[in-house]
C-alpha cells in the first residue's frame, strides 16, 4: 500500500552563525571572497543554505545540493520507496541490499547505539511513528500502545553484511529512524563534495546543523551563535569561534506535543517510551565530524547535565555546550572560547 507522504522534520535546535566577515582577504590574489556565492532551499522539513567564499567556485553549489537531495530522498523512513522505507518493510521477512551510502550510515548509526548502551537507538522508529511529534497528527499515545513497541527497539537486531552491503532487521514491526544523525551525515558528505571542488572557506546549514569550513575573510575563526533554547529562533545564549568544525544543537523546546498542559519534547527514550526527563534544555555538541555531533547530542542528552558532562570528558577531539533548565551554562573543560552574551543566562558551577 503506498503511504502518505510527510514532511520529514529533525529534531535540531537552530545555531546561528553570528559574526561578520571583515574584507577580503588581501594579497596578490583574492581567493576568498567577502560576499560569497550562495543557494538556499526548503529541503527535508527545514531551511537549507550552503555559502562559498571560495572565488570562482559558484559552480560548486549544483553538486552540492544534488547531493543533499539524493541523500535526503534515500535516507527518509517516511518517503515511500526511499531505501530506509524499503528496509523498514522487509522487517523480520528478508535482508535488503542498500547503496554504499546508506550502508554507512546505518552502521555508524548502530555503532553509535553501541557506544551510547542504547540511550541512542536507531531502531526506535516504533515509537517516533507512535508519538509522531513534529507532525500534524502528533499525539500522546495510550500506555498499552507503548508497551508494545518497546520490544521492538533494540540496534543488537539489526544485522549488517558487509561483504554483501545489506540490512536486516530481525523482528517484523521494527523500524529504523535515523533523524537523529541524518543531517550530521549529509553535512559531512557536503564537507568532501566540497573539498574535492577546492572549496576551502564555506558554511554549511543543514537547518541547524552548521559547518564552518576554513576561516571567515578576516582570516580568524567563525563566530557561531548558540541558540537560547526558550526562545524563538534567532536568539541566543552566546557565541563560541571555530574552524572546520561541526556544532550540532538538541533542545527540547523546537518540537514537542502538549497534551494537558504538559509539554512533551520530541528527544524519546527507548527504555522507557517517554521523553527524557531531566535538567536538560539544550545541548551542543562541538566535533570535527558532524554525524558525531548529532549522536552525541542526543546520547548526552539522555544522560543529563552532570552524567552527560563527565561521559564527553572521556571522549577527544569533542568539546560541549550544556544549558540547564534553570538558565545556566555549562561547557566541557576544554572548550575555552565560548562567550556568554545573553544576560538571562549564567555560567554554572
Amino acid at each position: 500500500m503506498k503511504k502518505k507522504r510527510l514532511i520529514w522534520i529533525w529534531c535540531v535546535v537552530g545555531i546561528l552563525l553570528v559574526s561578520g566577515c571583515g574584507n577580503t582577504l588581501q594579497g596578490k590574489e583574492e581567493k576568498v571572497l567577502k560576499t560569497p556565492f550562495k543557494e538556499t532551499a526548503f529541503l527535508m522539513g527545514t531551511v537549507v543554505t550552503v555559502k562559498i567564499y571560495d572565488k570562482e567556485k559558484e559552480s560548486v553549489l549544483k553538486p552540492v545540493f544534488k547531493r543533499i537531495h539524493d541523500l535526503a530522498n534515500q535516507i527518509n523512513a517516511e518517503e515511500s520507496e526511499s531505501e530506509i522505507d524499503k528496509v523498514n518493510e522487509k522487517a523480520g521477512v528478508e535482508p535488503v541490499e542498500v547503496s554504499s551510502d546508506i550502508y554507512n550510515l546505518v552502521k555508524a548509526g548502530k555503532q553509535h547505539s553501541t557506544k551510547s548502551n542504547g540511550s541512542f537507538d536507531i531502531t526506535i522508529g516504533p515509537l517516533t511513528s507512535l508519538w509522531h511529534i513534529g507532525y500534524e497528527d502528533a499525539r500522546k499515545p495510550e500506555q498499552s500502545e507503548i508497551d508494545d513497541v518497546l520490544p521492538l527497539i533494540d540496534y543488537e537486531k539489526v544485522e549488517l553484511i558487509d561483504q554483501e552491503q545489506t540490512v536486516f532487521l530481525k523482528e517484523k514491526g521494527m523500524r529504523l529512524d535515523l533523524g537523529a544523525i541524518a543531517k550530521g551525515f549529509i553535512a559531512d558528505e557536503v564537507v568532501e563534495v566540497l573539498k574535492e571542488n577546492g572549496v576551502t572557506t564555506a558554511i554549511i546549514d543543514l537547518g541547524g546543523n552548521i559547518y564552518v569550513m576554513g576561516n571567515n575573510p578576516s582570516g580568524e575563526a567563525w563566530n557561531v551563535g548558540i541558540q537560547d533554547p526558550f526562545s524563538a529562533r534567532g536568539e541566543i545564549v552566546g557565541k563560541v569561534r571555530q574552524s572546520n568544525r561541526s556544532v550540532v544543537t538538541s533542545g527540547i523546546y523546537e518540537r514537542f506535543l502538549e497534551v494537558d498542559g504538559i509539554k512533551y519534547h520530541h528527544l524519546l527514550n527507548p527504555g522507557d517510551g517517554y521523553p527524557f526527563m531531566n535538567d536538560l534544555a539544550g545541548v551542543s555538541i562541538i566535533s570535527e565530524q558532524s554525524i558525531d555531533g548529532d549522536a552525541l547530542s542526543t546520547t548526552v542528552f539522555s544522560k543529563g547535565l552532570v552524567d552527560g558532562l563527565e561521559y564527553l570528558e572521556n571522549i577527544s577531539g569533542v568539546e560541549a555546550i550544556f544549558i540547564s533548565t534553570d538558565k545556566k551554562v555549562y561547557t566541557t573543560s576544554g572548550l575555552q572560547d565560548f562567550e556568554l552574551t545573553n544576560e538571562a543566562f549564567e555560567m554554572g558551577e
